[in-house]
């Protein structure tokens, strides 16, 4: 009986992330100033993490907890669940959370981006997506963008990494597939993620 209820609370709390993530991602596509058609038709991967939150024990320190898909076919995979962690967010947010969008447009590293532990500027190069910045670093294959309360923030993700969030994926498929088995083998969108993956597709026309 505990079993079954903690399994129902996870369900729950992915099921209201997963809607907080398809908001953002909405959002973030829709404002004028907000992520570029081009770079959005250009990206082979999207993170969602909706209330990044600096930790409060450790100045700096950020932790959130988001999804990832991947163009599959004519559309986009089933999401793997992932975190963000990060020493610093190279900017003081004043204690608000942080929703942020992460694209990627390196085809062949998606794998890597997939795996248990990817490390954003080492495993790949990253640049934030708004302003002069993304124009900076031609080479990058990460483009990240953050806002809070509607206002997008600059900030930097070097030495942040992305990890499989494990409990989310369970808490999704019911049993412990890794990131790489959800968007690359195909496996079956849940009903509480085909809203956020329909957001991808209408967003990116697929």
């Amino acid at each position: 009986m505990v079993a079954a209820a903690l399994s129902a609370t996870a369900a729950d709390d992915t099921a209201v992330r997963l809607s907080r993530a398809a908001d953002v991602f909405t959002k973030i596509t829709e404002t004028g100033h907000g992520i570029p058609p081009e770079q959005i038709a250009g990206a082979d991967c999207v993170a969602v993490i909706p209330g990044f939150k600096k930790g409060a024990a450790v100045v700096g320190v950020g932790y959130g907890r988001g999804f990832i898909s991947c163009r599959n076919g004519g559309g986009w995979s089933a999401p793997g669940a992932i975190t963000l962690e990060t020493g610093s967010l190279g900017v003081q947010l004043g204690g608000e959370a942080m929703d942020i969008v992460i694209l990627s447009t390196d085809k062949e590293r998606r794998s890597k981006l997939l795996s248990d532990r990817f490390a954003i500027g080492t495993d790949a190069s990253a640049a934030w997506g708004n302003g002069k910045s993304a124009h900076q670093d031609p080479n990058a294959k990460i483009l990240f963008f953050g806002q809070t309360k509607g206002a997008f923030a600059g900030f930097g993700l070097d030495g942040a990494t992305l990890k499989r969030d494990e409990s989310g994926d369970k808490a999704l498929y019911g049993k412990a597939l890794t990131n790489n088995e959800i968007v690359d083998d195909g496996a079956q969108t849940p009903s509480i993620a085909q809203a956020f993956v329909a957001t991808l597709g209408r967003a990116t026309g697929r």
